[in-house]
C-alpha cells in the first residue's frame, strides 16, 4: 500500500476507532474484575499513556517496550503465572488487533524486556524470557505499532493478567489464539493491569 493510498484510507476511516468495548479485559473471564488493580510502568517510555518512541514502532526497530509491575499484596501469594496481551483498539476494524499474546510468564517475573521476546525454540513457541507466544494477527511474535497514516493517535494496550493457576502446557506449546487463551483463563483471573502506549503517523 502506497503512502498516498494509506493516507486517504486513514482520512476516510478517521472516526472508526475506539473498540474498547471489545478489548481483551471485557471478555467473560473478567466478569468479576471490571477495573485494573495492577500498576504497570515502562522504564523505557514512562507511565501509561506515554508516547512510544520511534524505536518501539514499525518505523524503527519495533522492539517491545520494557514493562514492570508488582502484584498487589492481597493477591501476591496467590499468583502462579502471568499473562501479557498487546492489542490496538483503535484500528479501523470491528475488534482490536492482537499485536501479541504471551502466556506462561513465571510468577516471579514482574519485568519484561525486549530481549525476552527472542525466539528460543520455535517448535514450542518458546521465547528467551521463559514464556510462550501465541497467535498474533499476522502470526509473528510481535507486531510493532503501525497506525494508518492520518488516522490519528492509536493507543496500544499492554495488559498484564495475574492468574491463580498455570495454563496447560499443551496450550502454551500450541501457539494459542486470543480466543483460546481467553477461554482457558476463565476462573483463574486474580486481577489485571493496563499500560497504554500512544503512536501516530502523519502525512509528510
Amino acid at each position: 500500500m502506497t503512502a498516498v493510498i494509506e493516507g486517504i484510507l486513514g482520512w476516510i476511516f478517521q472516526n472508526q476507532k475506539g473498540r474498547d468495548a471489545k478489548a481483551f479485559t471485557t471478555l467473560p473471564a473478567f466478569e468479576d474484575f471490571k477495573e485494573p488493580t495492577i500498576d504497570i510502568t515502562s522504564p523505557d517510555c514512562g507511565p501509561t499513556n506515554s508516547t512510544l518512541g520511534v524505536e518501539f514502532t514499525h518505523d524503527g526497530s519495533g522492539k517491545v517496550p520494557t514493562l514492570e509491575w508488582k502484584a498487589p499484596e492481597d493477591i501476591a501469594s496467590s499468583v502462579k503465572e502471568w499473562l501479557l496481551v498487546s492489542e490496538d483498539p483503535d484500528a479501523p476494524l470491528p475488534t482490536p488487533i492482537c499485536h501479541g499474546i504471551y502466556a506462561g510468564i513465571p510468577a516471579s517475573k514482574t519485568r519484561i524486556e525486549p530481549e525476552d521476546f527472542v525466539v528460543q525454540d520455535e517448535s514450542q513457541f518458546l521465547l528467551k524470557g521463559g514464556f510462550h507466544y501465541g497467535q498474533s494477527r499476522n502470526g509473528k511474535v510481535y507486531i510493532p505499532p503501525r497506525p494508518l497514516i492520518n488516522h490519528g493517535v492509536h493507543r496500544y494496550f499492554f495488559i498484564v493478567v495475574a492468574l491463580s493457576a498455570p495454563l496447560a502446557k499443551e496450550l502454551l506449546k500450541s501457539k494459542a489464539t486470543r480466543e483460546q487463551v481467553a477461554e482457558a483463563i476463565k476462573g483463574k483471573v486474580l486481577g489485571w493491569g493496563l499500560w497504554v502506549g500512544r503512536a501516530e503517523r502523519k502525512w509528510s
